[in-house]
């Protein structure tokens, strides 16, 4: 099976295969492994997956890819682009797909049908950028958070074709930055956060280019962060 080192062509698509994973016509999983809870399950009107190789142990979590299936008498051209949600594998699939992901990629109703009934199919995939017009990147502070001794996040709204691969918390006043572990998946933590208003650093990385950005929110997360809340940045990335 073909995977994204095995080419140097960023807009080709690559053959692989791919599943559904049941009870999902709506939206996906609200515990996929890339922490990212409820919202794992709604964001891109659910259209969402589990993936393999591509999950990268967690680097690949928010990524987008365009998904089309190979059949002809059932497959759209266009296909349907997912949101990396979860890890997982099946009859050696790169992705399992929301129900609802799934039966899009097909021309009709009854084409999705179809689909379906087969369980598995082939397909073509490539990564494509994460769009969310009306969205800013949105910082989600978990519920296993206690300020001041510990801080976890999640990162939603991640726009652009790159991947997140750092994240730094710096205070304000004197800008002393400490960088943050990823504990898994999505999940950014660290104990004993600096105090006061926190500014964010994300490190958006393109390893095929080799290229790297920070950006800095205009938004800082306030001094009384709390658990469960969930903080505006205030910035669109198209990298």
């Amino acid at each position: 099976m073909q995977t994204l080192a095995d080419t140097s062509c960023t807009d080709c698509f690559i053959h692989s295969r791919a599943a559904y994973y049941p009870n999902s016509e709506e939206h996906g999983t609200d515990v996929g492994a890339c922490g990212f809870g409820s919202f794992g399950a709604t964001v891109n009107g659910g259209d969402v997956s589990a993936a393999s190789n591509l999950y990268r142990n967690g680097v690949g979590c928010g990524a987008c890819y365009q998904v089309r299936c190979s059949n002809s008498a059932y497959c759209s051209e266009k296909g349907v682009t997912v949101v990396i949600t979860d890890q997982g594998s099946s009859d050696n699939t790169d992705f399992i797909l929301s129900k609802h992901a799934f039966g899009r990629m097909a021309q009709t109703t009854d084409a999705a049908a179809s689909l379906l009934a087969l369980g598995v199919v082939d397909i073509e995939y490539r990564r494509v950028a994460c769009s969310y017009p009306s969205k800013n990147i949105t910082i989600k502070i978990d519920e296993s958070s206690s300020n001041p001794y510990y801080l976890a996040f999640v990162i939603w709204y991640q726009q652009g074709t790159r991947d997140i691969t750092a994240v730094q918390l710096c205070e304000t006043q004197n800008f002393v930055c400490k960088l943050l572990d990823r504990s898994h998946g999505a999940v950014w933590t660290i104990t004993s956060p600096p105090s006061g208003p926190l500014s964010i650093r994300m490190l958006f990385s393109d390893e095929e280019e080799g290229e790297e950005t920070w950006i800095v929110p205009v938004n800082n997360i306030p001094q009384d962060w709390k658990a469960g809340e969930t903080y505006d940045t205030g910035v669109q990335v198209n990298l």
